[in-house]
């Protein structure tokens, strides 16, 4: 990054209002930090990122076996939407 004159840009942290509307329909931390994995496809996580590229914000959602700690899918598009979830999800079960 320095060669090439490359800076992080950071913006403001995201800061929700009161009351959150998004925190109502959460699903319920299965894992409670037990990240510990004696054998493959045994937990997996995942996560939703959004980046600035190129003038728009993208999502990208990614899916980890624990195990291994491997990437075994990902995808992204300009809005995060069923499709694209069950897209990510169905590629981690094929590539397992």
């Amino acid at each position: 990054m320095q060669q090439e004159h490359i800076e992080a840009r950071n913006g403001k942290g995201f800061r929700y209002s009161q009351p959150v509307d998004g925190s109502i329909n959460v699903a319920v931390n299965l894992l409670k930090r037990c990240l510990d994995v004696d054998r493959p496809n045994c937990r997996w996580t995942g996560d939703i990122t959004y980046m600035w590229v190129i003038e728009q914000w993208l999502c990208l959602i990614g899916v980890m076996d624990l195990y291994s700690r491997r990437i075994g899918s990902w995808a992204f598009d300009s809005q995060v939407t069923d499709d694209l979830i069950h897209r990510v999800l169905k590629m981690a079960l094929e590539r397992r």
